[in-house]
């Protein structure tokens, strides 16, 4: 399976994308020279940041994808570096003070066993944050799981499939640590036009339908959605669209 994941196509709505980021990362309390790890980290430029922003004496961010750790390269220094790797299976006991991740769980399955090793990966007092989509319900991803069913023949909306209820989340990171807050936020993005979701979800859902299919293939899926779409949300310019996305930090009892 080759790697699909275009840096510069994600980059294309970095302006919309950054700020529930910094909203999650003002979920931090202040903690002197902490180490975080950012799991998810794509092209590493926010990592970067964020470990500057939390004053981090030490920053790893992780990443499943090839192409954007290539990409992390030019943020890599003294205090931050990356490395490939798993989310799901991520697990280091009691080795840093922050665990952060912006919109990269959704990608796994069993949230509740993996906010748990998260959760183990935290020294005593270290802080959690995580932010998810929780968009499952808006027609641009009602159409990729219809269409995930005739090109993929499986489900395959990882945000319908994945994400839980804030609900839930909050009793499980209640069931794991203190000081639990959880939110649904929906932000508003003015995009040029309906069809601008299409550029959207190129740099992000429509990953893995590039990693599966033909070029040929592909193209045929990208002219499909960009109809069915239009015919649910109309041609409009501008485009509101609302993204809700669940907020959730937790502490590991000291």
């Amino acid at each position: 399976m080759s790697d699909a994941w275009d840096p510069e196509q994600y980059n294309r709505f970095a302006r919309e994308r950054e700020i529930p980021f910094w909203e999650l990362a003002d979920l931090i309390d202040g903690v002197r020279s902490p180490s975080v790890v950012d799991l998810g980290c794509g092209d590493g430029r926010l990592t970067q940041l964020l470990g500057r922003h939390v004053g981090a004496r030490s920053i790893l961010g992780v990443d499943a994808s090839p192409a954007m750790l290539d990409a992390a390269r030019a943020y890599a220094d003294d205090v931050t570096r990356f490395e490939i790797g798993d989310l799901a299976t991520w697990h280091h006991p009691h080795s840093v003070d922050v665990v952060f991740a912006n919109a990269s769980l959704q990608w796994v399955g069993g949230h509740e066993g993996v906010l748990a090793h998260w959760m183990d990966s935290l020294a005593p007092g270290g802080q959690l944050a995580v932010q998810v989509p929780a968009n499952g319900d808006h027609p641009s991803h009602v159409v990729l799981g219809e269409l995930a069913e005739e090109f993929l023949g499986e489900p395959f909306d990882h945000v319908a499939r994945h994400v839980l209820a804030p609900e839930t989340y909050a009793q499980v990171l209640a069931g794991l640590g203190t000081s639990v807050r959880v939110s649904l936020r929906v932000y508003v993005h003015e995009l040029a036009s309906s069809e601008a979701l299409v550029e959207w979800l190129k740099g992000t859902a429509f990953s893995r339908f590039r990693e599966r299919l033909s070029r040929e293939e592909y193209e045929g899926f990208l002219a499909i959605y960009r109809e069915r779409l239009l015919a649910r949300v109309g041609e409009q310019a501008p485009y509101l669209f609302t993204f809700k996305r669940i907020l959730m930090y937790a502490r590991r009892p000291a």
